[in-house]
């Protein structure tokens, strides 16, 4: 394990803007050749409604989405192009939808059965947001997705303790974004002052056994993200557009200095500028040896999800309640 690196700079705090490049980069109809099956462990879906004005607040003040794609058509694009599975994320944006998400998020699971694991979402501080997210366990989600440039929430706030302590009793990791970056003037709070690792920290000394992962590696914080996931077991990062060039960095990320045990693959799909496959690609060049490669890409998020190897050991299922 690599403890000590130089910090990667990040050339600018405020990293999305209006009319951000949108690359047309080329992209293959399959995963690149020579690397093991692979989970996308950041995928979104939402109901066409939310979709759309997703779009459009990614048009207003960010990048325009390549991939304007219904949830099933996600889906279809993902697995018709080779990848092995999906875990797939929602957020409410506001307090009283909830429910409606994750029960649309049961409801395409079971619709791709082995292929397929969704993440529950409540919006903190909500009423019964407890109940809300032991109900969404009991129908088989498989964890929790929270968003704090979204949902402008503290994650040290005495609302989330519930929220963690539900997760920490059913095994259920959260996946939460509390990485500062990528930001935003059009939030309606400042992740620079909801946001940093000394914060995680405190999550993670006050409820030891909660297994939480942050996507963006924990941009812009790389270097203390990295230094946190050395000496807590229970957190891991994702890679999710942080490793596809597309951000502006002063220096390249060198994931063989990160414990890779602790690396999950994320695209971000269908929410992305660029080709799907990016990622992907520089994965592969990234000068990582097969096993390390085998962890990030499947084996990290099948263990951090429970998910369960079929016969071929390329597929990963997962099962819900009726």
């Amino acid at each position: 394990m690599y403890v000590g690196a130089p910090p990667v700079k990040v050339m600018n705090t405020m990293i999305m803007k209006p009319n951000m490049p949108s690359p047309d980069d080329p992209e293959d109809s399959g995963v690149p050749a020579g690397l093991p099956a692979v989970t996308d462990a950041h995928v979104h879906i939402f109901p066409p409604g939310i979709f759309s004005a997703v779009w459009q607040w990614f048009d207003e003040n960010a990048w325009h989405i390549r991939y304007q794609l219904s949830t099933s058509e996600v889906f279809e694009f993902l697995l018709s192009h080779g990848i092995d599975h999906i875990v797939a994320l929602q957020y409410a944006h506001k307090p009283g939808m909830a429910a409606d998400l994750n029960r649309y998020m049961v409801e395409h699971c079971r619709a791709r059965p082995g292929q397929v694991t969704g993440l529950a979402t409540v919006f903190p501080g909500e009423d019964n947001a407890e109940a809300i997210l032991r109900e969404a366990f009991a129908a088989g989600l498989a964890g929790l997705k929270l968003h704090a440039h979204v949902q402008c929430f503290d994650m040290n706030s005495a609302a989330m303790d519930p929220l963690y302590e539900c997760c920490r009793q059913n095994d259920k990791p959260i996946l939460m974004h509390v990485g500062r970056e990528p930001n935003s003037t059009a939030y309606r709070c400042d992740p620079y002052r909801l946001c940093s690792a000394d914060k995680l920290e405190l999550v993670l000394k006050n409820f030891p056994g909660l297994k939480i992962c942050v996507p963006h590696l924990g941009f812009d914080e790389l270097s203390a993200y990295r230094r946190l996931i050395e000496k807590y077991d229970h957190l891991w990062l994702d890679t999710t557009m942080v490793v596809a060039n597309y951000f502006p960095l002063a220096e390249t990320i060198d994931l063989s200095r990160y414990r890779t045990d602790r690396l999950l693959y994320g695209s971000d799909f269908p929410n992305i500028p660029y080709a799907w496959d990016r990622e992907l690609k520089r994965l592969k060049t990234a000068g990582l040896s097969a096993e390390d490669l085998e962890r990030i890409l499947n084996r990290n998020a099948a263990e951090l999800f429970g998910l369960k190897p079929t016969v071929d050991k390329c597929r990963f299922s997962v099962h819900f309640a009726p």
